[in-house]
């Protein structure tokens, strides 16, 4: 099968925006940020990367998958956790 290519030749004036000078830039329409704001920002800087998940399908239990999704938004992530900490007690890495 042949993959499609989706990307789509910019149609932005790069020249244009290389050549702004950061007066002629409209902020008008961005919220203030707030003290609030920089109190919830995470810094990646110096942390290991974050290894990037792989999509599967995988035969689970109705009522394992009831239980996690009544947890909420993250159940997913949560079922990952559980995973790792098994995978981590057992020195299965």
């Amino acid at each position: 099968m042949k993959k499609e290519n989706i990307m789509k030749k910019s149609e932005t004036d790069w020249d244009r925006i290389r050549n702004m000078r950061d007066e002629d830039i409209d902020l008008s329409d961005l919220p203030e940020i707030t003290p609030e704001m920089f109190a919830k920002a995470v810094v990646r800087k110096g942390f290991k990367q974050v290894p990037q998940k792989k999509q599967l399908t995988l035969r689970i239990d109705q009522d394992v998958i009831e239980f996690f999704r009544k947890q909420g938004q993250g159940y997913q992530t949560k079922i990952n956790q559980l995973l790792r900490a098994y995978m981590e007690a057992h020195n299965l890495k």
